[in-house]
């Protein structure tokens, strides 16, 4: 029995490639130089890993911003506007990645969803009749061979055809278009990588784990059964991860992989399933090391699954990629009471290890030693909140009235104009904003200084937003250091981490709280910000927070109790929250669900019975209570909404915004074809790229909304907050939106 990992974090220890690659756009530094951190870092992880004692070691898990995105370029699914660019190959990349505009022309972004069930996010390839699907890139050999020249033979990675191809999006084609092609450049990958001296490569399928449609399954067939027939001697390892395949696990046993990765911790069925019989000639990459939670692994709960599989040919992984959890503790300050309990990614590489030579029966004090932990209590209950929770009835999940009846209150409550104006919530955090918060946190200046910074933050937004005449304000939220953490800082139950940082998506990373206890509310956390900006202005001033599903998902979760007892017991601090916002006299309360999907089961059928039936209504819970004329926003950003739209109109929000920009508006049917009743506010331009739209651009895109849409239920916003944006270029596009919603509306009048 040996080790592996299925990935590492490549952003660095101190986030070097972050800000590497943020002087790189801002062209305080080269490619060459560039190049040199990203290359020193992947000799740091694969040293780190083999110092470490994993046994196989992989490589191409390396990105600039994302493999997805590095798949496309290595097999020139390129777009053609973005070929034709006079650039160089690295800033064609970076210009798909988060658009071009320059003086070769205006080009949008990729779309970008989330992957699978987590906070990153990935690239979606767009593939149309010009795609030429061939192996034209050198980045998974060049990685190859650069860990071959410091002694380390490495275990190629690749995201497998399979899967390229169910996250592509098509126009005019479709996926089966592209098997022949797509064969044979993986057919080229293999022979190349054996001729190099590779003995294993790694194809990462995790779209396995969803439900399989016949189509589906004969997709994969047309693909792997030529792929393999030419593998020659290079080993093929199947990866699969966030999810059992109970849909085909028969016919990957019987295919000809050398190897199976399969995830023993989110995998309902996997253990069943490899229990009832693996095949000796095949190696068991069992995943049973958690590589989406921070806590320590349960060595004789691990060990239990290990000999109930029984499996002759086993390799120790994780249950995926270690991109999803920060590097090390070493870089905390907890007490050692606190870390004993944590384990990020370094400290997931000795648990593999310890796992090994327990099975084997050579360590059983770190055995002793992990039972131990497990069995003293970690935390207190709080009684009193669970049974509040047990307490809860069927009606402190419903708002009254009905939402039609609301929302004409509102609209004559509020007067506002056709097609209103707003923004998600947030404004720059410029380099002075954090550094006065810094300043604040290091007792530098004292309360009245800081408090009077954030009021001047506050008029001066506030004035510019009045001066371009944005219909309904906010606040900006330059005292919020993050949308979730700032909210755990003021709630019993939650700790922080000084550098544990995750990679969302290219160079955005997040420090997600961790969830330690039960979790109360301290005292008001938005009351003081929110009244303050409310009384500088008579225009409507939302009140900004975060919702309970979305904390829940964008902190490290406990294990010890339900998801849903979590999400529950954050529900009534929001529902405080919101009600004390309304005795604050702001009428309008946006409670923000970004991350609503994220932990939505992969498989359908464990949609409601596991997540919506509790997910929803902790929404509900949240707003049940408020008065009819108080209208409640909420906000969804870069996922996959159009199947679960009944779902979100049952949160029974008067107003939900969207992120639609990236993903061409494609949502929009699905909220006509299902009769969606709550008033939207589909993004109309892309936040997290630099670009500036046109008055054309935004026009274009008010007037497909509008083509599906009734006016008198849409709201004009960009697609997300503004946080990460520059001053120059979001005072620019949101000019452009609020000029061009002036002309629609005029359009609209002179139509009647």
């Amino acid at each position: 029995m040996t080790t592996t990992i299925i990935g590492f974090p490549r952003i660095g220890e101190k986030r070097e490639l972050k800000f590497a690659t943020e002087k790189y756009f801002k062209n305080k530094i080269d490619q060459n130089e560039l190049a040199h951190t990203a290359k020193e870092l992947r000799k740091y992880n694969w040293q780190l890993l083999q110092q470490a004692g994993i046994d196989e070691i992989p490589s191409n898990d390396f990105s600039y911003y994302d493999q997805i995105l590095d798949a496309a370029f290595l097999f020139n699914l390129i777009p053609e506007n973005i070929q034709k660019l006079k650039l160089s190959e690295l800033d064609k990349y970076f210009a798909l990645a988060r658009g071009y505009q320059g003086e070769q022309g205006n080009i949008p972004a990729w779309p970008m969803k989330k992957w699978f069930n987590t906070n990153y996010h990935y690239l979606v390839p767009q593939l149309n009749q010009s795609t030429n699907f061939k192996l034209t890139g050198t980045k998974i050999f060049d990685e190859f061979n650069e860990a071959k020249q410091i002694g380390i033979v490495t275990r190629p990675v690749l995201v497998g055809p399979f899967t390229l191809l169910k996250l592509s999006e098509y126009q005019d084609v479709k996926a089966s278009d592209f098997v022949d092609e797509a064969v044979n450049a993986y057919q080229k990958v293999f022979s190349k990588l054996g001729t190099s001296g590779a003995r294993w490569i790694q194809l990462d399928e995790p779209s396995l784990v969803k439900d399989l449609s016949a189509a589906d399954r004969q997709l994969f067939f047309k693909l792997y059964q030529p792929l393999l027939a030419t593998k020659g001697g290079l080993k093929v390892l199947l990866q699969t991860y966030f999810g059992d395949v109970r849909d085909i696990y028969d016919d990957l046993t019987q295919l000809p992989f050398d190897g199976l990765g399969l995830d023993f911790v989110e995998g309902k069925e996997t253990l069943d399933l490899v229990a009832s019989g693996f095949p000796d000639d095949k190696v068991l990459f069992a995943g049973v090391v958690n590589g989406k939670n921070i806590w320590r692994n349960n060595y004789e709960k691990t060990l239990a699954k290990l000999h109930r599989a029984n499996v002759k040919n086993v390799i120790i992984s994780t249950s995926c990629s270690l991109l999803h959890v920060p590097i090390t503790v070493e870089n905390e300050e907890f007490s050692p009471e606190v870390k004993a309990h944590f384990a990020f990614a370094k400290e997931k590489l000795s648990e593999l290890n310890d796992l090994v030579a327990i099975y084997q029966g050579q360590d059983q004090e770190q055995l002793a030693n992990n039972q131990k932990l497990f069995a003293r209590p970690r935390v207190k209950e709080d009684p009193e909140l669970h049974a509040q929770i047990a307490n809860l009835r069927d009606e402190d999940f419903v708002r009254q009235p009905a939402r039609a009846e609301r929302e004409k209150l509102q609209k004559a409550e509020f007067k506002l104009p056709v097609l209103p104006t707003t923004t998600i919530g947030s404004f720059p955090q410029t380099k002075e904003v954090r550094s006065v918060r810094r300043q604040f946190r290091r007792h530098e200046i004292n309360q009245e200084q800081y408090d009077n910074f954030i009021k001047r933050q506050i008029d001066e937004w506030l004035k510019w937003q009045e001066a371009v005449g944005l219909d309904v304000l906010v606040h900006g939220e330059f005292e919020r250091n993050d949308m979730v953490e700032y909210f755990g800082q003021h709630l019993s139950g939650y700790i922080f981490s000084k550098n544990a940082w995750v990679q969302s998506y290219g160079t955005r990373c997040v420090k997600p709280p961790i969830i330690w206890g039960d979790v109360k509310r301290l005292h008001p956390i938005t009351i003081k910000w929110s009244k303050y900006a409310q009384g500088q202005t008579k225009k409507l001033v939302k009140g900004m927070l975060t919702g309970p599903v979305t904390i829940l998902n964008w902190s490290f979760p406990r294990e010890d109790i339900s998801l849903k007892e979590a999400t529950l017991q954050l529900a009534l601090v929001i529902q405080k929250e919101v009600l004390d916002l309304e005795a604050s006299g702001i009428k309008i309360i946006q409670i923000d669900e970004a991350a609503l999907r994220e932990k939505l089961p992969l498989r359908k059928s464990d949609w409601y019975s596991e997540y919506l039936e509790w997910a929803i209504p902790a929404f509900r819970l949240v707003h049940s209570k408020v008065k009819p004329e108080t209208q409640i926003h909420t906000h969804m950003c870069y996922s996959e909404f159009t199947d679960i739209i009944p779902a979100i109109d049952a949160m029974d929000a008067d107003v939900i915004s969207f992120e639609a920009s990236r993903s061409n508006l494609e949502i929009l049917d699905s909220l006509k074809k299902q009769h969606f009743e709550t008033e939207v506010g589909p993004g109309v331009y892309d936040i997290h790229s630099p670009r500036i739209p046109s008055v054309d651009e935004v026009k274009t895109t008010i007037n497909r909304i509008l083509s599906k849409i009734a006016p008198s239920k849409v709201w004009i916003n960009p697609d997300c907050g503004l946080k990460t944006r520059g001053i120059k270029e979001t005072k620019a596009s949101l000019i452009n939106v609020v000029e061009t919603t002036r002309e629609v509306r005029r359009q609209l009048k002179e139509g009647d």
